[in-house]
């Protein structure tokens, strides 16, 4: 399963890769294997002393140790002049914020290949209409172009976790569907799926008005579970309500 996924991210050398959560280091060895350089973010003092034994005798390996959701991704990418490969299984608790902050630091990443709980993954790739299609949906694909690529079950990892894992690809998109009106997009996009059984015309009062809905193209009668990413975009092109 390692050798899965690390021919899945398909690190060559040349790549500037993070890893985040490495633990003791068993996906660390084999990206290492592609010749790529290797920047390892993790938060147990105790893991990352050990896995400073490795990077002491591999100069393509630094052990960065530190909380992943407050690490600036961007600076490590300006410092390097390169854009960074962003790889690692990632922990379910705190999957969705860590997400969102890359979000932020799109700009210095390259692509993203990570390790979730499979439900997770299945909301992320889901498509308008399935009953897993959300705001984690919408949010990411409108800055990605998320990629399911093979499950993972409980067996490979020791100690056995309860729910089957998936591996997924985020490619950023070359121009952002959100990029006309970031904030406004996700205060729509927060406000329809926090009422996702109402109609928009009643999950968007007072953020889009029947003008709005026209000029977007948008059916006001539908739920938030059936707009397509490009549609949430062009209601947060339309002006607020005054």
């Amino acid at each position: 399963m390692l050798g899965r996924i690390a021919a899945a991210v398909a690190a060559a050398p040349g790549d500037h890769l993070v890893e985040i959560g490495p633990g003791e280091g068993a996906l660390s060895r084999r990206l290492l294997e592609s010749g790529a350089r290797l920047d390892a973010i993790e938060i147990d003092r105790d893991l990352a002393a050990g896995l400073a034994g490795l990077a002491a005798g591999n100069p393509r390996l630094r052990v960065q140790v530190g909380d992943a959701l407050q690490f600036d991704f961007c600076a490590l990418a300006e410092r390097a002049g390169e854009t960074l490969r962003v790889v690692g299984n990632l922990p379910y608790n705190i999957s969705s914020p860590l997400l969102f902050h890359l979000l932020e630091q799109l700009h210095c990443i390259r692509d993203m290949c990570f390790m979730l709980q499979k439900e997770v993954v299945d909301r992320i790739c889901a498509a308008p209409g399935s009953s897993d299609y959300g705001r984690l949906s919408v949010m990411l694909q409108a800055r990605c172009a998320p990629t399911a690529l093979f499950r993972v079950r409980p067996g490979a990892f020791r100690p056995a976790p309860k729910v089957d894992s998936a591996v997924f690809r985020l490619q950023p998109h070359s121009a952002a569907l959100d990029a006309a009106a970031p904030q406004r997009f996700a205060h729509i996009v927060r406000a329809a799926f926090g009422q996702r059984r109402k109609a928009l015309r009643n999950s968007l009062k007072g953020l889009v008005d029947a003008a709005g809905f026209a000029s977007a193209g948008v059916d006001p009668g539908l739920r938030a579970g059936v707009l397509a990413v490009s549609a949430y975009a062009r209601l947060s092109e339309t002006p607020a309500p005054q």
